[in-house]
């Protein structure tokens, strides 16, 4: 019989490694698993409809109570895994890259580049800290390995945190404290009053300990 497993996130890297990790830990014969990168309401509609187990997804302090609102009405709930503060990432080349901090004000004459959420996503949905504040130059794209490339094609940036890039992106991109009170929370959703399986909880457990470690870089 085919092991079967399968979550959706929204778009970062440490979900990659961690699922990865839980595939190689497991093994088996036969299997069919599947990581899905997602929209933040793909990764709610994903869940919902079990076509996930579970779903990896960040909130940020100002972004919070909106999404546990729209998770509760689809029936999920959001676990936090760890905190963490908000950093700006941009290319080796870019004249800000030595800078010890940053402020939003320092990057406006450089394109901000985003994930799309689509037309009609409340605010909450939004994956980057402090995506209220305006922009003059905004680039949105829906692709991990497009935003990475756009940021060094055109010396771009964006919100992120060290623990969301640096494990494949690190040669591409670097990351900067961003002065800012707003926090991250990172964790993963689940349906209420239903436990994982054997799989999920390995991912769980692991996502913990790599976010954990990636945390301590900082």
């Amino acid at each position: 019989m085919k092991k079967t497993f399968a979550i959706s996130g929204q778009h970062y890297l440490f979900d990659v490694q961690t699922f990865a990790q839980v595939v190689l830990s497991v093994g088996g014969d036969a299997f069919h698993y599947a990581l899905y990168d997602r929209s933040t309401r793909g990764v709610i509609d994903d869940v919902s409809s079990g076509a996930s187990e579970l779903g990896v997804m960040v909130q940020t302090s100002e972004t919070a109570e909106g999404l546990d609102a729209a998770l509760d009405a689809a029936g999920l709930e959001f676990h936090e895994v760890i905190r963490s503060a908000p950093r700006i990432a941009l290319p080796a080349s870019h004249p800000l890259v030595h800078a010890s901090s940053l402020r939003l004000e320092d990057m406006a004459d450089y394109p901000y580049v985003y994930f799309d959420q689509g037309a009609d996503a409340p605010l909450p949905f939004y994956e980057e800290a402090l995506s209220s504040v305006s922009r003059d130059k905004a680039i949105a794209c829906t692709d991990r390995a497009s935003l990475s490339e756009l940021i060094v094609a055109l010396n771009g940036y964006t919100v992120t945190s060290g623990i969301l890039v640096g494990i494949s992106d690190g040669a591409l991109l670097h990351t900067i404290p961003l002065e800012t009170d707003v926090e991250l929370h990172l964790g993963y959703v689940t349906r209420k009053g239903q436990p994982l399986d054997d799989m999920g909880q390995r991912f769980v457990d692991k996502l913990g300990v790599n976010l954990q470690r990636y945390a301590a870089r900082f």
